[in-house]
């Protein structure tokens, strides 16, 4: 059951992930990035390990695709199709991706072979709380403090006056 769960999961956000490469409007884009990290989210449910599998939902899906979307909003980026971003470069760029995803493919085969992953032990999240609360608590904040100054910026910004 965890091996087909993982499975879905994975060809969900595979094709997620593409669909977010290939869609044309940039707000459709970041909403199938939700469908994708929240399918990597999943992965990591199958595997048993919750707390990183919330903690992808938290910060992925809950900050960082909601902080695209109001950067989207606030600067009045062009949320129409653009068909100029495509080029006719994309197939030599679908062969490069697909020689690459079978080169990693085949190097974690061959590193790791049939191994099984062991289930996380109990007490795991309080050891990350515990570092991510006393050793990293001051990069912590400054990550913090540079979100917040993105936000007020892209305030600033979708608030300047039209120059005539």
């Amino acid at each position: 059951m965890t091996t087909a769960l993982f499975c879905v999961a994975g060809a969900v956000a595979v094709v997620a992930s593409v669909i977010v490469v290939t869609s044309r409007r940039i707000v459709h884009a970041a909403l199938w990035l939700v469908v994708a990290l929240g399918a990597v989210a999943g992965c990591f449910g199958a595997l048993h390990a919750e707390f990183v599998a919330l903690v992808q939902i938290l910060v992925y899906v809950g900050a960082i695709v909601v902080l695209v979307l109001f950067a989207l909003m606030l600067t009045k980026a062009p949320t129409n199709p653009l068909p100029t971003l495509t080029s006719g470069r994309s197939p030599f760029a679908a062969a490069i991706a697909a020689a690459l995803a079978l080169l990693l493919g085949t190097g974690v085969v061959l590193a790791f072979g049939n191994e099984k992953v062991d289930p996380v032990p109990d007490g795991s999240a309080e050891a990350v709380g515990t570092a991510v609360f006393k050793t990293w608590v001051l990069p912590f904040e400054v990550l913090s403090v540079l979100l917040l100054a993105a936000l007020i910026g892209a305030i600033a910004l979708s608030q300047r006056k039209k120059e005539d």
